[in-house]
C-alpha cells in the first residue's frame, strides 16, 4: 500500500470513540477527566452521555480517589488525563487507592511518549510503563493503532481489576485492519515472520518495526516482528519461541529503555532463555521540544533508525 493511502488515526481518538461506542453495552461505564476532555478525546463520550461524565478539574490525584469510590458502588470508571499526570502526578493514589485494594478502575492515559512533540520534556512521559508495571496486579497495555486501541478498551471493560492503557497524541497508521485480527489481554502477535532476528515492539513502534523489516529484507535479513500490546502480563511464550528461532532480539518502544517493554522482555529471556538483546528507546534521557516526526527520527524510533540499529546488532 502506498504511504499516502495508509489510514492514520491517533490512538487517543480511538479511545474517545471506543468509550462512546461501548457506553450502551456497558451501562455502568462512567468517564472521569481532569479538565482535558478535548485533548484526551473523552469529550466525544461527554457529548453523548453528559450525565456519565465527570470533569474533576485540574486535580488528578483527587480524580483517582473519586474513581476508586465509584468502583466500589459498582460503576466501571475510566479515568483520563495525560500520561504525565495519570501515571506521574497521581502515582501514589493509583498505587494506594486503586492498586492496593485491586479495584476495578481503568486508567486511559493519553499524550504519552515523545510524540507529544512541541509540549516538550515536562509533558513527554517516557516513564509511565515502568511506573505502572511495578504496581502489583496492574494490567499495562500500549496499543499500536486504532483497531488495537478500541479492542484494548473493550478488553479492559470486560476485565475485573485495575488496567492502565497508554494512548498517543499523533496520528499513526492503521496496521491491524484485517479480518483475522483477534485481541486478548496478555497475548502478543507475530505481524511478520522471519528467521534471522526478532524485533519486539509496542505502540507506535510496531509500525516502525515493520518498516525496518522491509528495509532489512532488501539486505537479505529476515526479521520477525512481534507486536506486544499487553506489556503486563507479558506473552512470554511468543517471545521465547521467536528468540529460539532467531537467536537475537531487539526491543523497540517510545519509552525509557529502563523499566519498559525492553526490561520486561529481558526479565523473561534472562530467566528462561538467555539471549542477546538490544533495547531501542529513550536512552536515559529526557525528551525535548520539536515536531513528533523530528523527535521520533532523532531518537532512532522511526523505521530508518530501527533498521540501522538492527543492522549494527546483527
Amino acid at each position: 500500500m502506498a504511504e499516502n493511502t495508509v489510514k492514520k488515526i491517533a490512538t487517543r481518538e480511538s479511545y474517545g470513540n471506543a468509550l462512546k461506542e461501548l457506553a450502551e453495552e456497558f451501562p455502568n461505564l462512567v468517564v472521569l477527566d481532569a479538565d482535558l476532555a478535548a485533548a484526551t478525546k473523552t469529550g466525544v463520550f461527554k457529548k453523548a452521555y453528559p450525565d456519565r461524565h465527570i470533569d474533576c478539574g485540574i486535580a488528578e490525584c483527587n480524580m483517582m480517589g473519586i474513581a476508586a469510590g465509584l468502583s466500589l458502588t459498582g460503576k466501571i470508571p475510566f479515568v483520563s488525563s495525560f500520561a504525565m499526570f495519570a501515571a506521574g502526578r497521581a502515582y501514589e493514589q493509583v498505587r494506594n487507592s486503586i492498586g492496593y485494594p485491586h479495584l476495578n478502575v481503568k486508567i486511559g492515559a493519553t499524550h504519552a511518549g515523545i510524540t507529544v512533540g512541541e509540549d516538550g520534556a515536562t509533558h513527554q512521559c517516557n516513564e509511565d510503563i515502568a511506573l505502572m508495571r511495578t504496581i502489583p496486579g496492574m494490567v499495562v497495555m500500549c496499543p499500536a493503532d486504532d483497531v488495537e486501541a478500541k479492542a484494548a478498551v473493550r478488553a479492559a471493560l470486560e476485565y475485573d481489576g485495575p488496567v492502565y492503557i497508554r494512548f498517543g497524541r499523533a496520528a499513526v497508521p492503521v496496521i491491524n485492519d484485517r479480518p483475522d485480527y483477534k485481541f486478548e489481554i496478555g497475548k502478543g502477535s507475530i505481524v511478520r515472520e522471519g528467521k534471522d532476528v526478532t524485533i519486539v515492539a509496542t505502540g507506535i513502534c510496531v509500525d516502525s518495526a515493520l518498516g525496518a523489516a522491509e528495509k532489512l529484507a532488501a539486505d537479505g535479513i529476515q526479521a520477525e516482528v512481534v507486536s506486544i500490546c499487553t506489556i503486563k502480563p507479558l506473552d512470554e511464550d511468543i517471545i521465547i519461541n521467536s528468540a529460539k528461532k532467531t537467536g537475537k532480539v531487539i526491543t523497540v518502544e517510545e519509552h525509557s529503555v529502563i523499566g519498559g517493554l525492553g526490561s520486561a522482555v529481558c526479565d523473561c529471556l534472562c530467566a528462561k532463555l538467555p539471549t542477546p538483546v538490544k533495547k531501542i528507546g529513550m536512552q536515559d534521557v529526557f525528551g525535548e521540544s520539536g515536531s513528533a516526526a523530528a523527535l521520533v527520527a532523532k531518537y532512532g524510533l522511526d523505521a530508518e533508525g530501527v533498521y540501522k540499529s538492527v543492522k549494527e546488532f546483527v
